[in-house]
């Protein structure tokens, strides 16, 4: 079931209240402008797959919990059978599977992400984002053009690459199809 956008906004905004954050200190945390975070608490935009995972960061509360309102509990391991996962649908038409929502204190968030192929998005500069920690990326199905700071690579099935997601990144698929890659993003350790 696809978390809907006026449920998580009232979690994030709860959860901001309840801890006692500022819109300035979350806008800060979220990298956006206070403008900008102020439309997406309201639940009048969707959420990129980076301001939900800053968010959480920021509340020290698993992704999972935003999405859902449930706290992952599982803690020895978690099975996801094929074409199951959380679904989550963000940027541009890019489909997220979750693949582990219900293990506790992951190390790692693991995602079955499909890139959409589109013909224009070839002709434009590739929108770049950043997160902590790292990522890797192993390509199973069609080709992917990467970019990291002012690199690009194109990868193909079989192909995978691990980089530094503090650095602006992005993606699109390319070749005329879909992309189906597995992201596997790497959290940074808790700073005590």
């Amino acid at each position: 079931m696809e978390p809907k956008i006026n449920e998580i906004a009232q979690r994030i905004q709860a959860l901001r209240e309840i801890m006692d954050f500022s819109q300035e200190e979350m806008a800060q945390a979220a990298g956006v402008s206070l403008e900008e975070y102020q439309t997406l608490e309201q639940g009048n935009n969707d959420f990129s797959f980076t301001f939900l995972y800053r968010c959480a960061e920021k509340f020290g509360v698993d992704m999972i919990e935003l999405l859902t309102g449930e706290n992952p509990h599982l803690k020895s391991y978690a099975v996801v059978r094929k074409g199951h996962g959380l679904p989550i649908k963000r940027r541009e038409g890019f489909t997220y599977h979750h693949l582990a929502p219900n293990f506790s204190e992951k190390l790692c968030e693991p995602f079955l992400v499909t890139a959409p192929y589109s013909k224009e998005a070839q002709e434009r500069p590739i929108s770049l984002n950043r997160h902590d920690g790292q990522e890797y990326d192993y390509i199973l199905k069609g080709s992917l053009k990467f970019q990291t700071d002012n690199h690009v690579e194109i990868l193909y099935a079989g192909d995978s690459v691990l980089y530094d997601s503090g650095h602006p990144h992005g993606m699109i698929a390319t070749g005329g199809e879909d992309c189906e890659f597995l992201a596997v993003i790497l959290k940074e350790p808790m700073k005590e």
